[in-house]
């Protein structure tokens, strides 16, 4: 048998060809290994260095190979995230020219680590539920993309911390479909198989004393079910926004926030019948706020007016000509953010400034300003906009603030 690498990069056969295909994957040595850790798999897995990249190298059946290599190179054209893919082996024989199984190579995703490995360690309640929440995002995402997993497990999910945002990224396809358009049935059935297998591998961890003692096996793995029916409600039901009703936007957010989820990402097409708004969910680290505020504008704020004020930034830069998310070519976030705080922030504060003691901080003061916009909005049913909102704080609000 002739050894063949087919691989998404020409460069990748070279470096791949200095691992050594004739042994059993299991009888590797350690020279070509590096000790990372893995979960559970019905398949021989092991980390190994080629040239520069650390891959990720499992033994299958081609067939089951080729299948999920295809799968995972549709998921990156999906931008769901996933482990990328690098290449299949096959036609592998031992020294005495017998066949071994081919293998399927993947890069290994810097600064991750499985789902499992994380449990196996103390954690405290709060972080274990945030990584359960990346969890519950990453199964929207991919039924939002018509992907059903059917093996959605704690050995077979990474979990990496980027920039304050928990996400969770798929590393097993191969028990995956992809459908156009998966039904509520196939949905359902994706999340019990998720429930099971999380609450299972949770009990195991338990019996060992690697779980927190606070932590139900059986609810948590429930729990995931919850959380994921409540997202995927809240991002699928319509949103189609009459001109003059962005306070409904800001509902939407609200109600992402108030589930646990922070919005990556908000786009918007506008239309005849009016603007249909599309939401990118993330969950993210104690902090995060304070620090993209902080980089986008220069502002130090306490947590929650951080977030509030990243809230009406993003709404208000989806609203811009030149704002496209993921084109090269829109304006940069951070331009777009200057131009918030120099035509939109700071006039607002300065429009109320007099009338407010002087104790009060730009942030809180604006963060009061979006909150009684708010409140006139759902009153009124329409976007009464921000200078409308400043006159009647000033009027309303403003004098009776004053000592």
């Amino acid at each position: 048998m002739t050894l063949q690498i087919s691989a998404t990069n020409p460069e990748h056969p070279a470096l791949l060809l200095e691992l050594p295909w004739h042994v059993p994957l299991e009888e590797w040595p350690e020279k070509y290994l590096v000790p990372l850790p893995r979960g559970i798999s019905r398949h021989v897995v092991r980390y190994a260095r080629a040239g520069s990249e650390v891959v990720a190298v499992k033994e299958l059946a081609e067939r089951p190979a080729v299948r999920e290599y295809e799968l995972l190179r549709t998921l990156d054209r999906l931008a769901i995230p996933a482990v990328d893919p690098l290449a299949v082996v096959t036609g592998r024989t031992d020294a005495d020219g017998s066949p071994l199984e081919p293998v399927l190579i993947t890069r290994h995703l810097g600064g991750s680590l499985p789902y499992r490995s994380m449990f196996e360690t103390t954690m405290r309640p709060g972080t274990v539920h945030r990584l359960m929440d990346a969890l519950a995002v990453l199964l929207v995402r991919l039924h939002l993309a018509g992907f059903a997993w059917g093996d959605c497990s704690l050995s077979n999910t990474l979990f990496r911390r980027d920039a304050g945002a928990y996400a969770a990224y798929l590393v097993d396809a191969e028990t995956g479909e992809l459908h156009p358009r998966l039904s509520d049935g196939q949905r359902a059935y994706d999340i019990e198989l998720a429930r099971v297998n999380i609450s299972g591998e949770m009990l195991d961890l338990e019996a060992s004393g690697a779980l927190h003692p606070s932590i139900d096996p059986i609810a948590f793995g429930t729990e995931i079910g919850e959380r994921y029916d409540a997202l995927w409600t809240e991002l699928t039901r319509t949103s189609v926004y009459p001109a003059g009703k962005h306070h409904y936007m800001e509902r939407r957010i609200r109600r992402l926030n108030d589930l646990g989820f922070d919005v990556a990402e908000m786009q918007i097409s506008h239309a005849d019948q009016g603007d249909t708004v599309t939401f990118v969910p993330k969950v993210v680290d104690a902090g995060h706020h304070q620090r993209q505020l902080l980089r986008l504008t220069g502002m130090d704020a306490e947590e929650n007016q951080a977030r509030r004020l990243l809230n009406d930034l993003e709404s208000w830069m989806a609203t811009q000509d030149d704002y496209a998310p993921g084109d090269p070519l829109g304006a940069r976030a951070e331009v777009l953010a200057h131009r918030w705080v120099r035509d939109v922030f700071r006039p607002t504060v300065r429009a109320v400034r007099d009338h407010v003691p002087e104790r009060t901080d730009a942030a809180e003061l604006y963060h009061e300003l979006l909150e009684h916009r708010w409140y006139l909005s759902e009153r009124a049913q329409h976007d009464i906009g921000l200078d409308a909102a400043v006159e009647d704080y000033v009027k309303n609000i403003a004098g009776r603030s004053r000592p």
